[in-house]
């Protein structure tokens, strides 16, 4: 048991088809308090909220799990679709109980997210949404996107063959605390993983062109939105304003909206301002935590 580690103590659970997910869990359930789970982007394992998860205050119970073939979690057989990827979330979230849970999600993990909020609205108190992949953007559509994307999975991969791949992502590591750096070092760079990668970008950018022709119905669950504010990791500034203007308009769909511009962040907030995702992590706490009050 991994009881002295930053992000909490590991276990496995079980989900229905006889698959394992790993956890790391920090905190202890308690009736009435919600319980946060934190959702990576694509082909990111839980190590990546090495910094946010343990800035959350000690009475907090909080969660960071690894999809289906990342990190520790057992691969999955069946295409990486984001419906198959909420089925393991839901699977995930029974094993800890009948919530109210709150979900923090960056990059394409947001997608998984918002889909088991909409699933299950009744056991989700909120939503926190770092600089998420929006289908409300345009530019994410257009061919020349379409092709960087492309173009960088075929990097990616070609650099995790010869040992390469960490390095490109050595300045984030070193934000980590030792442990949890220890286990992204080890577990985030495999060939495995970069299956899982082309799994899930085939599964996501799937699921927003369905999106796109779905838009979401204004609502009243609390929605945070935090962009980041520079242009970086192959965004431009032109596409780094449509994305936070869809962020903006994502988070104006919901009557508890927020949206927060991450001032000193590109993509990887995370990383750069983890404070600022736990102080908004803890406004949805707080909202909770009252509700749960006046409804006794």
């Amino acid at each position: 048991m991994d009881t002295a580690h930053t992000q909490g103590v590991g276990r496995t659970v079980h989900i229905r088809d006889g698959r394992s997910l790993f956890l790391m869990e920090k905190g202890a359930a308690r009736e009435g308090e919600p319980t946060v789970i934190f959702e990576a982007g694509m082909a990111a394992p839980r190590s990546s909220w090495g910094l946010v998860q343990p800035a959350l205050p000690d009475g907090v119970h909080s969660v960071a799990y690894d999809r289906a073939g990342l990190g520790r979690s057992d691969p999955d057989p069946q295409p990486r679709t984001v419906a198959r990827m909420v089925d393991d979330f839901d699977d995930l979230l029974d094993t800890l109980g009948s919530g109210p849970f709150i979900l923090v999600a960056t990059s394409g993990g947001a997608l998984v997210s918002r889909e088991a909020a909409k699933r299950h609205p009744e056991r989700i108190a909120g939503l926190v949404l770092v600089d998420p992949t929006d289908e409300g953007c345009e530019a994410v559509f257009s061919k020349a996107f379409r092709r960087f994307e492309r173009f960088a999975h075929h990097v990616s991969v070609a650099l995790a063959r010869v040992g390469l791949l960490e390095r490109l992502y050595n300045g984030f590591l070193l934000h980590l605390p030792p442990d949890s750096q220890a286990d992204f070092r080890k577990e985030g760079f495999t060939m495995g993983v970069m299956r899982t990668r082309g799994a899930e970008l085939t599964g996501m950018v799937g699921e927003m062109n369905v999106l796109r022709g779905k838009p979401d119905e204004p609502h009243d669950m609390p929605v945070t939105v935090i962009s980041g504010a520079l242009a970086d990791m192959g965004m431009s500034q032109k596409i780094r304003a449509e994305a936070n203007a869809a962020h903006a308009r994502r988070a104006a769909l919901s009557t508890n909206g927020r949206h927060v511009v991450a001032a000193h962040s590109g993509h990887m907030v995370p990383f750069s301002e983890p404070e600022l995702i736990a102080q908004e992590i803890m406004r949805l706490v707080d909202r909770s935590r009252i509700e749960a009050r006046t409804s006794l």
